[in-house]
């Protein structure tokens, strides 16, 4: 992976202090991540993501005063601009939709290698949604995601350009992202985005960018440089 000219910037959030010591002591180690700062709970997490501003947000779920998929409703709706990572040893059905459903970038658990921490946290801060191996199959379950597989048809029904486009929301670029990037109208982008939607009989935006991560989907690298 690239090495990044300035390091991303991280906050831990974990109501136990042996969780964010353990975290903080791994990236200490790694000139890429910097950790910015530390909370404890959902509430004191917003606040320093609105002062602070990190890249990406180590979000626990069970948490006093405010639980972590609260808090990362309340950053995404803010739009301050930082990827949430939710890092927890829960790995319920309800707590997963419920997080990827809020805005978060990522699902993890708590028992990941540290080694792989590293990986996961430059892909989320290019965009890319971050699914633990083991809940990826259980989320495209509970969200009856279409298996490209079993839908050849449909896939093939997909235009070159909506492939770009399908590419560009998997890494989680935004509508007028997207149309600077491909230079086309931001109207034809969210045209694009809605043919995508009906054909692959997808719900929402969450739902098609959960597809494309974990379908093994063909589509092109687009570069914005």
């Amino acid at each position: 992976m690239v090495e990044l000219q300035n390091p991303i910037r991280v906050l831990l959030v974990d109501d136990e202090d042996i969780v964010r010591y353990g975290l903080r002591a791994v990236f200490q180690l790694i000139k890429e991540i910097e950790i910015v700062g530390e909370a404890c709970d959902g509430k004191e997490a917003i606040a320093l993501a609105r002062s602070l501003k990190p890249d990406i947000i180590l979000m626990d779920i069970g948490m006093p005063v405010m639980d972590g998929v609260t808090a990362t409703r309340k950053i995404c709706r803010e739009q301050l601009q930082s990827k949430v990572l939710i890092l927890t040893t829960c790995n319920d059905d309800r707590s997963l939709i419920e997080a990827m459903q809020q805005g978060a970038s990522g699902y993890l658990l708590k028992n990941t290698p540290p080694e792989d921490f590293i990986q996961i946290i430059q892909a989320a801060y290019k965009g890319y949604i971050q699914i633990s191996p083991s809940l990826g199959p259980k989320l495209s379950q509970q969200l009856r995601l279409p298996n490209r597989e079993e839908k050849p048809a449909t896939w093939q029904r997909v235009t070159p350009r909506e492939r770009e486009v399908l590419s560009l929301v998997a890494e989680g670029a935004s509508n007028r992202e997207i149309s600077q990037i491909l230079q086309i109208a931001e109207k034809t982008v969210k045209n694009h985005v809605s043919n995508i939607l009906n054909r692959l009989e997808l719900r929402d935006r969450t739902q098609l960018a959960i597809w494309a991560n974990t379908a093994s989907v063909d589509t092109p690298h687009i570069s914005s440089v």
